[in-house]
């Protein structure tokens, strides 16, 4: 009985984030590696507050179809990652399109990385940060599709293409949103201990 109890306070404390005998053996500190974090998620905090503008996509049948877009962002984890929610409306004011994304810094390897989850699909993708926005892109066999976002003054214009080999990109999406407000979201609102 004795042993379980070792075993369930030494879980008890690893999953509370106390610092373990091995974090002297070549783990990297927590702290710097947030501090790191939150340093790198600095350079997409143009990105926070809320969003709304229009948004079309061209349709298979070679339409554009056209809705309201709004996005939400805000840091999460102490600024270390970003949490991105993305709504599309109808004009009816029904929901067409809805996705959730975080964004986060690896400082081992210097990369950032998006974990996106939209109609029944999730993803991870490489994002690459620009002097004004970010790009990232989804492999679909031999063909790429690239979004590429800029984001300055108040105003985030954003755009989808399909790139093959040998042709020229056909763009099938943009969006243009203009910052409406701050946010407190996704950190507010957590459980309180008392």
């Amino acid at each position: 009985m004795l042993r379980y109890g070792v075993v369930v306070a030494g879980l008890s404390l690893m999953a509370a984030g106390v610092p373990s005998i091995a974090s002297g053996q070549g783990h990297p500190d927590p702290a710097v590696l947030t501090a790191a974090q939150r340093e790198a998620m600095s350079r997409l905090a143009v990105m926070d507050g809320t969003w709304k503008g229009s948004a079309w996509t061209m349709l298979p049948s070679g339409e554009k179809h056209t809705i309201t877009q709004t996005e939400r962002v805000g840091p999460f984890l102490s600024g270390s990652v970003k949490v991105i929610e993305g709504r599309g409306y109808e004009d009816d004011g029904s929901v067409a399109f809805n996705a959730l994304a975080v964004i986060s810094y690896d400082p081992a390897t210097h990369a950032y990385a998006m974990r996106s989850y939209a109609q029944g699909h999730a993803g991870d993708f490489v994002i690459t940060l620009t002097t004004d926005g970010f790009q990232w892109e989804i492999p679909a066999g031999p063909m790429t599709i690239r979004y590429t976002a800029v984001i300055r003054d108040g105003t985030w214009r954003e755009v989808g293409d399909r790139i093959s080999p040998d042709r020229e990109p056909v763009r099938f999406f943009e969006m243009t949103l203009t910052r409406v407000g701050d946010t407190d979201w996704p950190a507010a609102g957590a459980v309180h201990p008392r």
